[in-house]
């Protein structure tokens, strides 16, 4: 069969990446690799990973429902630390990327072992932690253990992706994002009205047999394009470091880790926030799951033009300035349900469209196709740094002090705040570095 253009066209991208035991193996490439960023092998395995990404990552982003639950259990009441629940599941998944994807190159024939392994390991954490009856077991169980097993499993999948979109990268980072967008507009809502009618013990067994259930058939669909039995993956050769002496590396990572910082408070708070206001835990979880639905336009439209050559400063300058001003203008001033609703959908849309530039932020800092795992990975450990201390940093920052009338009602207000300073310097260290350039340029 002969190849196609899209083949013919990833052939640089695969000589960079694979060494031919054999000259006549160049011929092979050409005639059994499936083709990139389009055809049906390309889309059923993103298709796939969308599932996962729904379900696995949607659902330690919808723990604002658990948290909101956890707060009133007398066990837990009080307890300034629940919330790293939560941050911990997300964040050791960030914080894992600069170590998995090497291990991951190196041994990349043994990507599918590895979401065969991370699987299960997320669903048992789920069922041992409806035996939990501290909040140091959730932590370990429904927090450590979790989070270490989406990340065993979840970055051979990213890999795989990878392999099949190349030219249109961005837009398939944007809708793989959107996935647990999708999900957080269903889950929160099927998560609060289990923990009201059977509690968290019961509740966390049902999400790990529906996860097993709905998962578990698909995994065989997870193939990666490059045919790892006839090739060796240069993985003995060293990565390629240089991008670490750019200083746009630095000007993004920066930017990045500010975000990461700031991003995570409306999505654990926002049901106290609405609980405190008077509000029943149904609103809570619809507030959720709004931001869910617009973080899926978001994702997809910012994936999307950042795939169309659309100035990825530009749109990191939109995405946090309109989530700063949001934060500061609609979250402080609400009194109401409908400044809420307004926040949730504006705050999630431009908030969530920041992740979906990683892909292009990392070709713009380097074109070296070795390097390009490393950028991306140091992005999700910067914005890992942000999620972990989100637990730490909101015990501090929630107040015991309730007012209604007072801005962020008081017990918020520094919530609020800081997550809107995290935003705006976000886009001004960005903006700091082509501010420089201008000032030079004139002198």
């Amino acid at each position: 069969m002969a190849s196609t253009p899209a083949e013919s066209r990833s052939l640089p991208i695969i000589a960079g990446q694979l060494e031919l035991e054999e000259p006549q193996d160049v011929e092979l490439v050409n005639q059994q690799l499936e083709p990139t960023d389009h055809g049906p092998a390309a889309w059923k395995l993103l298709g796939t990973a969308f599932v996962f990404e729904a379900l696995l990552w949607g659902f330690p982003l919808s723990f604002g429902v658990f948290q909101n639950y956890y707060s009133e259990l007398p066990e837990f009441a009080g307890n300034p630390y629940i919330s790293v629940v939560g941050t911990v599941a997300s964040g050791i998944s960030y914080l894992g990327a600069p170590f998995t994807a090497p291990f991951i190159k190196r041994f990349q024939k043994y990507q599918r072992q590895m979401i065969w392994i991370g699987w299960p390991i997320c669903i048992i954490a789920l069922i041992s932690g409806s035996f939990a009856s501290t909040l140091e077991t959730l932590i370990l169980t429904q927090g450590v253990a979790y989070g270490l097993g989406f990340l065993i499993f979840y970055y051979p999948i990213l890999n795989m992706v990878n392999e099949y979109w190349v030219t249109r990268r961005g837009m398939a980072y944007g809708l793989l994002c959107s996935a647990s967008g999708v999900s957080g507009a269903v889950m929160p809502f099927i998560v609060e009205k289990l923990l009201n009618k059977y509690g968290y013990r019961t509740t966390l067994r049902i999400v790990a047999i529906a996860m097993f259930i709905l998962t578990g058939p698909l995994i065989p669909f997870l193939k990666g394009r490059l045919p790892v039995s006839r090739y060796t993956a240069t993985t003995t050769a060293r990565s390629d470091w240089s991008f670490l002496r750019t200083p746009l590396f630095w000007v993004y990572s920066c930017s990045n880790i500010v975000q990461g910082l700031g991003y995570f408070f409306p999505t654990l708070y926002l049901p106290s926030y609405a609980r405190s206001m008077g509000m029943s835990s149904t609103i809570g979880a619809l507030l959720l799951a709004l931001m869910s639905v617009s973080q899926v336009a978001g994702q997809f439209t910012f994936g999307v033009l950042s795939d169309r050559k659309v100035s990825v400063n530009v749109l990191i300058a939109i995405s946090t300035v309109v989530s700063a001003v949001a934060s500061f203008a609609l979250w402080g001033l609400a009194h109401s349900l409908a400044p809420l609703i307004v926040f949730a959908l504006v705050y999630g849309f431009f908030g969530a469209g920041y992740v979906a530039m990683w892909a292009r932020m990392s070709t713009s800092v380097s074109a070296d196709p070795t390097a390009m795992s490393m950028i991306f990975s140091l992005f999700c450990f910067g914005k890992g740094i942000g999620n972990v201390l989100t637990g730490p940093l909101s015990a501090n920052l929630i107040s015991r002090v309730l007012v209604l009338e007072n801005y962020g009602l008081t017990k918020y207000m520094a919530v609020v705040i800081f997550t809107g300073s995290c935003m705006s310097l976000s886009g001004m260290i960005v903006g700091s570095r082509y501010l420089g350039k201008g000032v030079r340029h004139l002198l």
